[in-house]
């Protein structure tokens, strides 16, 4: 009777089932990674592609918001109105337009992957919306009146474009740089009273973020902001002390039409 062969050397058909099924599991991961890799590489260049579009959607974003910051710059105690109904104009064709076509490419998909992308001309728009509503009413234009303005721009169906509360932030403490620019030009023109509301504007916002900023210590961003802040409302501060102390001294505007005018107490004659 011939002897039994080792275990080791039996037939493949003698093989366990489950052998043979572990096997072809593993063969069919290593047949599937190529398939994987190739639908990956697809997403990396369907977002690059994505990103570069955000990035001449923002560009068109901030370059018009800028526009709109400049018009406000040009408000005068005989022009103020004239120059808000056009700034208003100009901030709603922002919205309607370019902001549009932002909001169109960061539909259905993970847009917060491209924040940096975007962020930069969001915060301008943020500017650009509490200037003119800061000038118009006097009051801070508020985050949720931000983005319920921007809710009409969006796909019901898909999740909708909301500014975050850090792009939110940022963009005041711009808005703070254009005030400071603002009072000093309200200084000139003779409307003291105008800058002394904005002084104390910005002075209030400035000391409600110096609570919340403690929060983002992380953020480099937001601590260059803040720096700034504090310097722009040093400034109006300075504008303003100097103007009721030295009150006898003060130029409304220099060369006035005024005949009874006179540059530093001396008559046009002996000049």
């Amino acid at each position: 009777m011939a002897a039994k062969l080792p275990h080791v050397y039996q037939p493949v058909a003698e093989i366990s089932p489950q052998i043979q099924s572990k096997k072809q599991r593993k063969m069919s991961t290593v047949s599937a990674m190529p398939e994987a890799f190739e639908k990956y590489t697809d997403y990396l260049n369907q977002l690059n592609e994505k990103r570069e579009r955000v990035v001449k959607a923002s560009r068109d974003v901030t370059m018009n918001s800028k526009k709109v910051i400049f018009q406000v710059h040009r408000i005068s105690k005989h022009n103020k109105d004239e120059v808000l109904e056009k700034a208003a104009k100009d901030l709603e064709a922002v919205t309607d337009e370019y902001m549009l076509r932002l909001v169109r490419e960061l539909h259905g998909s993970d847009f917060w992957k491209l924040r940096r992308a975007y962020s930069p001309a969001v915060q301008e728009y943020v500017e650009a919306a509490t200037l003119c509503e800061f000038c118009k009413t006097g009051n801070l234009l508020k985050l949720a009146e931000i983005n319920r303005s921007l809710l009409r721009l969006s796909d019901p169906s898909l999740e909708p474009l909301q500014i975050n509360i850090l792009d939110y932030l940022l963009g005041v403490g711009d808005l703070t740089g254009e005030l400071m620019r603002l009072a000093i030009g309200r200084i000139s023109d003779g409307e003291l009273a105008y800058a002394e509301r904005i002084c104390t504007f910005v002075r209030d916002i400035y000391r409600k973020l110096t609570l919340v900023a403690p929060l983002m210590d992380d953020n480099s961003e937001m601590k260059k902001k803040m720096e700034t802040m504090l310097q722009s409302v040093m400034k109006i501060e300075n504008a303003c002390f100097s103007v009721h102390v030295r009150g006898s001294e003060f130029i409304p505007i220099l060369g006035s039409s005024d005949p009874n005018f006179s540059f530093l107490g001396v008559s046009d004659m002996d000049l």
